[in-house]
């Protein structure tokens, strides 16, 4: 029986949407804030990001040329660190779970902080994958 490749359309197109199911957050979020500026300002606001306006636009901007880049292939493993990046200090900034009381919420955010630690590991593979890809 012979081995799976790792090359051809179908493991292209599932490498593709498999990048595209881990920038899902990275497009329903900037997708969101254009919706509902006035929600993306009162988040801004909520984390003591000002002016808001210019984060705002700046974490619109960011996420979806980010995805962008991931998705085409263009400095993949740049914008994959830059979402690395950008979603630790975000979980940090957003999801301090160990200032919450014991209880339901505490545990949701434990596990909504962990869940965005995943992210990260998967946009440093991603960025590892497209370096190796680049030098072989």
């Amino acid at each position: 029986m012979a081995a799976a490749s790792s090359s051809g359309p179908i493991a292209g197109a599932l490498r593709w949407f498999a990048l595209l199911l881990l920038c899902a957050a990275y497009i329903q979020g900037p997708i969101t804030k254009i919706l509902d500026f006035q929600g993306a300002l009162a988040e801004m606001t909520h984390f003591g990001l000002t002016p808001a306006p210019l984060f705002a636009v700046g974490v619109i901007v960011f996420e979806l040329v980010a995805t962008a880049m991931i998705l085409t292939g263009r400095w993949r493993w740049l914008a994959a660190l830059a979402l690395a990046g950008f979603t630790l200090v975000a979980t940090v900034i957003a999801i301090r779970f160990w200032e919450l009381p014991a209880g339901q919420g505490r545990m949701m955010a434990t596990n909504s902080f962990f869940e965005h630690l995943g992210l990260i590991g998967g946009f440093i593979l991603v960025a590892l994958d497209d370096l190796n890809r680049r030098t072989s």
